[in-house]
């Protein structure tokens, strides 16, 4: 990761910032500010944050043994990640992040929410719970990934535009892509409670179920030692794998790291050339045995993802789950991550979007963003902290970035605070050379690059949208509002600096004014209002 002092961030952000803070928006895109009023709001006060993207590991801290959960103690753990802030466009025009497509954190909060827990802000990753729903985006005519973009007013900054950003993967073929699953289970004695064990065995079964001749499965368990249950069995043969998934039984202590090693051997032993070849872990993620920390679960991961074995981790349980760990395997392993809460959630995973779950179509997919400086001011990227890129690593094809199932899809959204400055940069570059290009480009606010590979390719691809002021509209679509309100309930969870004053009540209110069609999001939020967690307990 690049490095660079704080004090020389923050001196910069202090002369350039101070600017902002001392004027009012006005309204419409390029308009910028009229000086006439000072701002009172602290959001463009990015002291905590100006270095974050050149040392993601200097604010990540692990929360342990949290009190505030069913009035007892636990043991849960969570990354502490503190929220981006705004970046001047003057000072840093690119914004680089990879992709993400878990949703761990949302069936978390839910299970929190649901059990009448006091929710764990640091259990909230607001991407997860915006990339948790889906959208009607338009699908790619070519290539693997399509790119749809919405530009309108911030429902909870009312100084601010709000741009979406979504990007829709192709849906693969997958039936005649024959498949190399290996099913890595914790049979540890911390897997024994209902919502554990017995969940993963009626998960994996499901998913079993919906396999053929030409799949192997593989079946792993590990506790105080690893064990080879099942080896290479056929597909066609689910009641055998559901046999083999009902005899595990839990007990002893968690040596995890010795079950990824043999489960990876597994998967390459029977690796499919052109095949879909997969670890799927399920674990509660409370690893005590051998090597266990995040830091040696990564360098151990980092070493597999380059065997062409993708990786799948499935949180279950509480009280004692270790969500930091879990994230940090997925993230490093080529794979995704999801929490399951129930029974239905293991079907929508495994069966229903099965093939999101398991077949790769973008690999090493990363995202760019680049704001025109005459027409923005300042930016904001709503979540993904723990996603983000040095700003070089966007073109290094040997950078490891994201991965993108069959139809999945990845939803972001910019908090953008427009200009009406005349500063260049990058593709904006005032050149007398070319006065007709850089008058067709003062309109354009930003372009969005997304950079991917083929799932057997090194090299990758690239593709761009450029983002017009006249883009702008007031009407927003269920798109757009369905992902303000998921991104709104996450930072209302966060006690986000940046939406002070937000309530749950207030997202519910804005969800009925846009008519947003997600009553799953509205049954959270008002079950949340009725447990009195937060601080709309006087409206029930």
């Amino acid at each position: 990761m690049k490095k660079t002092t704080s004090n020389s961030i923050k001196r910069n952000l202090t002369t350039a910032l101070s600017l902002v803070m001392t004027a009012t928006m006005l309204a419409s895109c390029g308009s910028g500010y009229d000086g006439s009023e000072s701002r009172k709001s602290s959001i463009y006060n990015n002291t905590a944050t100006d270095n974050y993207r050149y040392n993601n590991d200097a604010t990540a801290e692990t929360a342990k043994g949290s009190t505030n959960i069913a009035g007892g103690y636990n043991t849960e753990e969570y990354n502490h990640l503190t929220e981006n802030g705004y970046k001047l466009v003057s000072d840093e025009p690119l914004s680089t992040f990879s992709t993400d497509v878990d949703t761990a954190s949302y069936t978390n909060v839910r299970r929190m929410i649901n059990d009448g827990w006091e929710v764990d802000p640091d259990a909230v990753r607001t991407e997860e719970f915006i990339n948790y729903f889906k959208y009607d985006y338009e699908k790619p005519t070519e290539g693997a990934v399509s790119i749809n973009t919405e530009l309108s007013d911030c429902p909870w900054n009312s100084e601010a535009k709000l741009m979406l950003v979504g990007l829709q993967a192709r849906e693969a073929k997958v039936k005649d892509v024959p498949t190399n699953l290996v099913f890595l289970i914790d049979v540890s004695g911390s897997m024994e409670d209902e919502d554990k064990l017995p969940l993963v065995q009626q998960a994996f079964s499901m998913l079993a179920e919906n396999l053929g001749a030409d799949d192997r499965v593989s079946i792993v368990t590990y506790a105080g030692s690893d064990s080879v249950v099942l080896e290479g069995e056929s597909g066609d043969n689910s009641d055998e794998i559901v046999s083999a998934l009902n005899s595990l039984s839990a007990g002893g202590s968690t040596a995890g790291a010795a079950g990824i090693t043999t489960a990876y051997k597994l998967a390459e032993e029977y690796f499919i050339e052109g095949g879909n070849n997969r670890v799927i872990l399920a674990t509660d993620g409370d690893l005590n045995v051998g090597l266990s920390s995040e830091e040696e679960l990564t360098d151990l991961i980092s070493q597999k993802r380059d065997s062409g074995v993708y990786l799948s981790v499935l949180g279950f349980g509480s009280g004692n789950y270790k969500d930091n760990r879990l994230e940090a395997l997925a993230d490093n392993g080529n794979g995704n991550y999801a929490y399951i809460d129930s029974v239905d959630e293991a079907e929508r995973v495994l069966v229903t979007e099965m093939s999101g779950t398991l077949f790769t179509v973008a690999k090493d997919a990363k995202v760019q963003i680049e704001f025109n400086p005459e027409n923005v001011s300042a930016y904001r990227l709503v979540g993904y902290e723990n996603r983000l890129l040095n700003d070089e690593d966007f073109e290094d094809d040997t950078k490891d970035a994201g991965d993108i199932g069959s139809g999945q899809q990845v939803t972001v959204l910019y908090e953008i605070v427009p200009n009406n400055g005349n500063e260049k940069s990058l593709k904006y570059q005032d050149n007398e050379s070319e006065v007709a290009e850089t008058s067709e480009l003062s309109g354009e606010m930003l372009t969005v690059s997304v950079r991917y590979k083929d799932p057997e390719a090194s090299e990758s691809k690239l593709i761009d949208k450029s983002v017009m002021c006249s883009d702008y509209t007031e009407a927003v679509s269920q798109n757009f509002a369905k992902a303000c309100s998921a991104a709104e309930f996450a930072m209302v969870l966060r006690n986000s600096d940046y939406a002070s004053g937000l309530t749950a009540q207030g997202v519910v209110d804005y969800m009925e004014q846009n008519r947003v069609d997600n009553s799953e999001l509205f049954e959270l939020i008002y079950k949340y209002m009725q447990n009195g967690t937060g601080s709309e307990a006087s409206y029930w």
